[in-house]
């Protein structure tokens, strides 16, 4: 007997999710001083100096538990979103809510409908739980396919995981898109908007998808580990009815968000200059990067969030390897199943320029 044996089926089916490297261990493999990670989707900008005062201020407490009610910032974001405070839950990152509503909603066998590429970790905790996991690829410009999605949607599907803007594309659904899929939409069903890039977002036809909270069994989610520049902490939240929430709190475990990641949230909540400034210059920055990569013949999809997807071509693996031996962490995305792409986050603007010099000089020689 082997303990693989023991263990669950929907643990022993999934790819374990694999995260950037980090600075310091670039550093030390490579024997590198100066090191740039433009990987992981951060905020390259930093979070909000209230943000830090209130962290400072926060660590005088650290020997109390967390409020597990998430009291002061519940009502802050209702107050922002205009719903009752019952209808938000907090997360350990939005991440976490996708865990609980796995926990809370489905048995073994449901199925869950995701798009694929599209964020890894929908797959992965939707096998944890047991799911029958429905893919639905996406199209040809790697945009989401709803008519397709809402195709797969059947009598036994519980959860539909929608990533608006997407990551790893960076593409984003329209309004008209969202409501021809909501429309009829079985009441078993529940949509998981995942907005982790909301902030950035500057399109026109961009859905508001709480106007579907009231008459769907959706849940809208978002994070703070982006445009606020607080993914060291991992907090996010979820809105939804009450009754949903509800059943999601039943599923979490007390003293899921720590004290000062609350801190830190409410904090940044109240500088809209600082996420708005951040917000512009991630458009400049982004703005440059996709110039340049059109101007070396490269393929840019076009980006509604803080990273742009290129295709680099056959040797794009080979590329991200040259580049981090020259201290510059991208993110290949053979896990994904594009192996001509990389992803790019916008970066400091010397980041970038280095990036781009760096590219340049590497697909020469390739060449």
């Amino acid at each position: 007997m082997t303990l693989e044996q023991f263990v669950r089926k929907g643990v022993r089916e999934i790819t374990p999710y694999v995260p950037g490297l980090p600075i310091e261990e670039v550093q030390r493999q490579r024997r590198l001083r100066h090191v740039i990670k433009l990987a992981s989707n951060e905020n390259a900008w930093g979070p909000s100096p209230r943000a830090l005062a209130a962290l400072r201020q926060g660590l005088r407490d650290v020997h109390r538990y967390p409020d597990g009610s998430g009291f002061h910032l519940k009502r802050r974001l209702a107050n922002e979103h205009h719903v009752s405070p019952d209808s938000i839950i907090l997360g350990n990152g939005s991440d976490e809510l996708f865990s609980l509503v796995i926990r809370a909603f489905i048995n073994d066998g449901d199925e869950v409908v995701v798009a694929k590429p599209s964020f890894l970790i929908y797959e992965l905790v939707a096998r944890l739980g047991n799911a029958n996991v429905i893919t639905v690829p996406l199209t040809n410009e790697l945009r989401y396919d709803l008519v397709t999605l809402r195709t797969a949607v059947s009598v036994r599907t519980k959860v539909v995981f929608i990533a608006n803007p997407d990551n790893p594309t960076g593409a984003y659904v329209t309004e008209q898109e969202v409501a021809t899929f909501m429309l009829g939409l079985a009441p078993h069903v529940i949509v998981i908007f995942d907005e982790a890039y909301f902030e950035y977002v500057d399109a026109s036809d961009y859905p508001d998808t709480r106007k579907y909270l009231h008459v769907h069994n959706a849940l809208i989610t978002r994070t703070f580990s982006k445009a606020h520049g607080l993914a060291g902490l991992r907090i996010g939240y979820g809105i939804g009815q009450p009754e949903l929430v509800g059943w999601l709190e039943r599923a979490r475990e007390p003293f899921n968000v720590n004290s000062l990641a609350q801190r830190a949230a409410l904090a940044s909540l109240e500088d809209r200059e600082h996420l708005e400034r951040t917000v512009q210059l991630t458009h400049e920055g982004k703005a440059y990067l996709m110039h340049h990569c059109e101007r070396l013949g490269l393929r840019c999809v076009s980006s509604q969030t803080n990273f742009v997807l290129m295709e680099v071509g056959p040797q794009a693996s080979e590329v991200a390897e040259r580049l981090l031996e020259r201290g510059i962490i991208v993110r290949d995305m053979r896990a994904w199943g594009l192996d001509r792409y990389l992803r790019v986050t916008v970066g400091l603007p010397k980041e970038n320029k280095r990036y781009v010099k760096e590219l340049k000089r590497i697909l020469r020689r390739l060449k």
